[in-house]
């Protein structure tokens, strides 16, 4: 390929952008500069309201909200021992979440590297690395002051996670269903907890109230970056994107909430409570569908929701209601 053919193609890439999308990029990245947030100057991690306390309650695992704090087995279980695991696992999921920021981070900067001069993208995708560092730098300090010695992602992802942020910066498409594969579980599970006014420790609670505020404008990019990408797209890539949706849904949400196997072998969980958790129960498996109703609705507005595709979100046990709007509480379902 020649350079002049490069430029070409990079031009027209350009110019397929809509006003309206670039007025939205704009607004987002005005959003980064005037409402942002640092680890270390919003967080008053030394302060005596934040501090962590290992045999605090509230580290026991919402009943409503936490697939393993639904079963029987886990409310069988003396207080301590709920405490344990419950903080155990909150320190997992903030280790878990803190390796997936860095997938995206890895995947979005090769991205953006072969944008085009005076792309609308490229301002906005780096402050949207910046603010993913600074979640990295939260949830290793939440960790840290927890002070359980959690793995984070389950081994497989952990060996793969290199690549698979390279090669989502060449399958752009892929890589943006995947950051919202991996965002939708983690923010649909923080707003429950804050609209249930369930007790939350103060600093897990602060973190949590940082990371939604930010994370609403990254949600926000993904969903406007795959309008406006799959509505140029031939049907073969519509096809792929249409696959990949609901197997990037559920691949993640078992990376991101189901934990490995030694988690289960340290705190004695039997195979069948387990099984129960993740995600075999009726309760689980609402929990499993509610994570993604905001994006079966993407994926309906995209053309991407078709009679065979409708059979794989059903297979993965995503399937569901469509959200009518953002964010939608689950009351309907109620």
């Amino acid at each position: 390929m020649t350079l002049s053919h490069t430029s070409a193609k990079k031009s027209a890439r350009r110019a397929r952008f809509s006003q309206g999308y670039a007025d939205t990029l704009l607004t987002l990245s005005e959003g980064s500069v005037n409402r942002r947030f640092d680890p270390y100057l919003d967080i008053d991690w030394d302060s005596p309201e934040l501090a962590i306390d290992r045999n605090d309650p509230r580290w026991v695992l919402s009943a409503e909200h936490d697939p393993l704090g639904a079963t029987q087995w886990y409310q069988d279980q003396p207080l301590h021992r709920q405490i344990e695991i419950g903080r155990w696992r909150q320190a997992n999921a903030a280790k878990v979440g803190l390796a997936f920021e860095s997938i995206l981070i890895r995947g979005m900067m090769q991205y953006v590297m072969a944008l085009p001069n005076n792309s609308p993208e490229f301002r906005y995708c780096m402050h949207e690395m910046t603010e993913e560092c600074n979640h990295i730098q939260m949830f290793q300090e939440l960790v840290n002051r927890i002070g359980d010695d959690v793995p984070g992602m389950r081994p497989g992802f952990r060996l793969a996670s290199p690549f698979i942020g390279v090669a989502g910066g060449y399958f752009w498409a892929i890589l943006f269903i995947g950051i919202l594969g991996g965002e939708e579980p983690i923010d649909h599970h923080q707003k429950a907890l804050i609209r249930s006014g369930d007790a939350t420790p103060p600093a897990l609670l602060r973190v949590m109230e940082i990371h939604i505020a930010e994370e609403a404008r990254h949600i926000s990019f993904a969903n406007e970056f795959l309008r406006t990408h799959v509505a140029t797209m031939n049907w073969f890539s519509k096809a792929v994107c249409a696959v990949a949706f609901p197997i990037a849904m559920r691949w993640l949400a078992d990376e991101l909430v189901k934990p490995s196997k030694s988690f289960a072998k340290k705190f004695d969980i039997p195979k069948e409570a387990f099984k129960d958790a993740f995600w075999r129960s009726p309760a689980s498996r609402k929990m499993l569908s509610g994570f993604f109703g905001d994006m079966r609705a993407l994926a309906t507005d995209l053309g991407l929701m078709n009679r065979f595709t409708k059979l794989l979100w059903k297979l993965f046990k995503i399937d569901g209601d469509v959200a009518r709007y953002r964010s939608e509480p689950e009351r309907r379902a109620a």
